[in-house]
């Protein structure tokens, strides 16, 4: 009996031992379970928490030497909760990051600007959801959160904030349109909220009826259509247009990111910049599609790059054969040619599971395209919106539905510290020095070169120096500062480094009017087809007559009319790369060029005073792309010049000295 009284007293032991434990293991399970915040009850609108998770120190050590510069992971998670009453479609969150963060992963959602992963993201960045694009409301679901919600776990790399501080964001808001966010609360030091609602005065045309949202405006559009699907493929067309009347492509690329391990099988119209098909087959989708001839296979990689056909392939049956396709990849303004002003083509894209349903359709992310010495794009995620149509290809008077489409919006920007790819130089017939491009006008290479000095101002030049390369012009820029008495620099300035070099000249000045020269200089090994450029000026354009070698126009941006269009006439509007001279062991590279004379009265601009600097443009364009412009003009003296030159340089010397 006392070994039973034993035993059954250590069996309640361990039973009373053992019980809170098995509670505490099944509260921590709940706990961890996804459910809203307590404070997302009490917001009718859309509910967004930010919440610091764990983070850790990461290699390399940099504590006591550099604290500032310690890297250190961080986890977080993002939520957006619908509590309103419409759905929010296309669903946007923007996150306020400011510890120079680099983000490595984002689950359910991609970054807006098209950016792929990792990222920097130290300056604040927009999410957009993905797969999950679409909240719905809690009165058509019942309350059901895998519809209306969705938590974004972050993994990425902050610097400089040592546990126990934690690197919240400075603020979380909603992006997308009609809604207004007030300042968020933080509810301890590792969460953030914030409840947004939709802002009263916000006047849109869409019901809230409609099932897909409207088409955007942008400078550059990109049409996802998928026009035929199957269980395991679909055919998509993909369709580029240009809407900005200064936007322009040449020799467009355009990548985007698979998500779902898909690949692209054929193509026409376009073509992969490199056809390998490696991936799929040491990958999962040699194995899924084991009777699959993958030596016809164009692509396998995550984020393939696409270009344009030549001319020549247009009538091929196997590649070419389709509207606004195989034009070397350019892409002009509208106003040029409306029907040069889109490109398409067409691809068959292989699915994997558990996605083989025809009804199973996910556009590729992260968009990105660009063009050479074109204007720098920056495109925002697909949106769903309503199926295109197109002209039926039986010849019918009937257009045909694609199956889904999706729209990329792009718009030019100028990203921070990014470099121009054209410079202008300024000269005039009362002066006879040129102003040349800027120093590093195009940008320097990081490497100090010790031959020349990044920071010395360029060095005034006899006109006959823009005919021949920049390394070309020491003697006769040195032998010009001796003759003009002008400042001559050891070392000397670094050159533009620009691919092209447009000189505006004043020619003649008198009392009903006046006139310019305008010559483009290309210094690059890529010719120019088709090329435009644009020239904005304070108050001269309305006193623009005529363009005596280039077909010119006044161009109206923005409701003001300060821009003159220019491009070569038929059979002139070519500019060639540029080539050997005539003795190449002697004589120095000679650039393709193009000139005009720009008359102008002054009738309709009185009181225009064209030395001054009325008679130079404030804005110059080459192909969409804004140029660099020199800082002075040329004055009625070489003093004046030459003493702002001497002041530049005297206080560029100052600065290194102080450094020193």
């Amino acid at each position: 009996m006392a070994a039973n009284s034993n035993s059954l007293s250590l069996f309640i032991f361990f039973l009373l031992f053992t019980l809170p434990q098995l509670s505490s293991s099944q509260t921590t399970t709940v706990a961890d379970a996804p459910s809203p915040s307590p404070a997302s009850d009490s917001c009718n609108g859309v509910f967004l928490s930010y919440a610091h998770t764990a983070g850790h120190k990461v290699a390399p050590d940099l504590t006591k030497s550099d604290p500032t510069n310690q890297g250190y992971r961080f986890e977080s998670t993002l939520t957006v909760l619908n509590n309103g009453l419409d759905d929010v479609k296309s669903w946007r969150a923007f996150v306020g990051f400011r510890h120079r963060e680099l983000l490595v992963s984002a689950s359910g959602a991609v970054l807006a600007d098209g950016s792929s992963l990792p990222a920097n993201v130290g300056n604040g960045t927009v999410f957009a959801g993905f797969p999950m694009s679409d909240l719905k409301t809690a009165v058509e679901t019942a309350g059901d959160l895998t519809q209306m919600q969705v938590q974004v776990k972050l993994v990425g790399t902050q610097f400089g904030v040592a546990p126990p501080d934690v690197p919240m964001p400075d603020n979380i808001s909603l992006a997308n349109d009609g809604f207004v966010c007030p300042k968020p609360t933080l509810q301890g030091k590792s969460l953030m909220q914030v409840c947004c609602t939709v802002d009263p005065a916000f006047k849109t045309n869409i019901t809230v009826d409609e099932e897909f949202l409207p088409r955007q405006n942008g400078d550059l559009s990109i049409m996802y259509d998928v026009i035929r699907t199957y269980d395991s493929s679909y055919w998509a067309q993909v369709t580029i247009s240009n809407h900005n009347s200064l936007g322009r492509l040449d020799y467009w690329k355009l990548s985007w990111d698979w998500m779902q391990d898909e690949f692209i099988n054929t193509m026409k119209g376009a073509y992969p910049s490199v056809v390998d098909s490696s991936d799929c087959i040491f990958g999962p989708q040699g194995t899924f599609y084991s009777d699959l001839d993958f030596a016809n296979v164009l692509n396998c990689e995550r984020r393939p790059t696409l270009i344009d056909l030549p001319p020549t392939k247009y009538n091929d049956t196997n590649l070419g054969l389709k509207p606004y396709c195989c034009r070397n990849g350019t892409i002009l303004p509208p106003l040029m040619d409306a029907s040069k002003s889109i490109s398409s083509f067409q691809l068959q894209v292989y699915k994997m599971p558990p996605n083989l349903n025809r009804s199973q359709l996910t556009p590729p992310q992260n968009f990105r395209i660009n063009g050479t010495l074109n204007p720098n794009y920056k495109c925002g995620p697909p949106v769903r919106v309503s199926p295109s149509q197109f002209p039926d290809s039986s010849g019918l008077p009937l257009n045909s539905t694609a199956v889904a489409s999706w729209q990329v919006v792009c718009n030019i920007t100028q990203p921070k510290d990014a470099s121009p790819k054209c410079c202008v130089s300024f000269s005039a017939y009362y002066n006879d020095s040129v102003v040349p491009c800027n120093t590093c006008a195009c940008g320097c290479s990081r490497t100090v070169n010790s031959a020349c000095s990044t920071s010395t101002p360029a060095m005034l030049l006899p006109p006959e120096a823009l005919l021949v390369p920049f390394d070309n012009r020491t003697l006769k820029a040195k032998a010009w500062a001796e003759i003009k008495h002008l400042p001559n620099p050891n070392p000397l300035p670094c050159g533009d480094n620009c691919g092209v070099s447009i000189n505006w000249h004043i020619a003649s000045d008198y009392s009903r009017g006046w006139s310019a020269r305008i010559t483009i200089f290309n210094w690059d090994e890529t010719s120019f087809a088709d090329w435009f450029a644009a020239v904005q000026m304070k108050k001269a354009v309305p006193g623009f007559e005529k363009m005596y070698s280039f077909n010119g126009s006044v161009l109206e941006i923005n409701g003001v009319n300060n821009t003159l269009f220019m491009q070569g006439l038929e059979g002139l509007n070519y500019i060639v790369a540029e080539t050997d001279g005539a003795n190449p062991e002697k004589d120095p590279r000679v650039p393709g060029k193009q000139q005009t004379v720009v008359s102008f009265t002054k009738k309709h601009t009185p009181g225009i005073n064209v030395p001054n600097g009325d008679g130079f443009p404030t804005k110059v364009f080459f192909n969409g792309e804004e140029c660099s412009l020199p800082s002075i003009f040329p004055s009625n003296g070489v003093g004046k010049i030459a003493a702002k030159l001497f002041s530049s340089t005297l206080l560029s010397v100052l600065v290194v000295l102080l450094l020193i």
